[in-house]
């Protein structure tokens, strides 16, 4: 079975179509899974040679709901991006309409949404 239909089926499809998993810890009381944004510029950033990636933001933790009876935590960091031509240092928002029918929390809505 190939890995990301059973990440699928565990977190929200914005996850894994945007963020790596780069660290998963799991002990008796908790699954703790650490996501970073994937390196790849949105379509209208890359007609512009301009744009580059800039490292990361901090992560933020999100208690999403619980897996096996344990509670799950979402370590997800956002990637920052430099416009070189500009100067201007940004992250990108997420939209979250086509993500509708998932049951996404308040808390990681708004994070996805907001820019650095």
């Amino acid at each position: 079975m190939e890995p990301t239909k059973l990440l699928r089926a565990i977190l929200p499809d914005v996850l894994i179509d945007n963020f790596d998993v780069v660290n998963f810890e799991k002990t008796d009381l908790r699954f703790d899974i650490w996501l970073d944004e994937k390196k790849v510029l949105l379509r209208e950033d890359k007609k512009y040679s301009s744009v580059i990636s800039h490292g990361f933001g901090e992560y933020r933790t999100i208690q999403d709901f619980p897996i096996r009876g344990r509670a799950t935590y979402l370590h997800v960091r956002k990637r920052k991006w430099l416009d070189k031509a500009t100067g201007e240092i940004f992250s990108y928002e997420w939209e979250l309409s086509e993500y509708d029918e998932t049951h996404l929390n308040a808390e990681f809505v708004a994070f996805l949404k907001e820019g650095d």
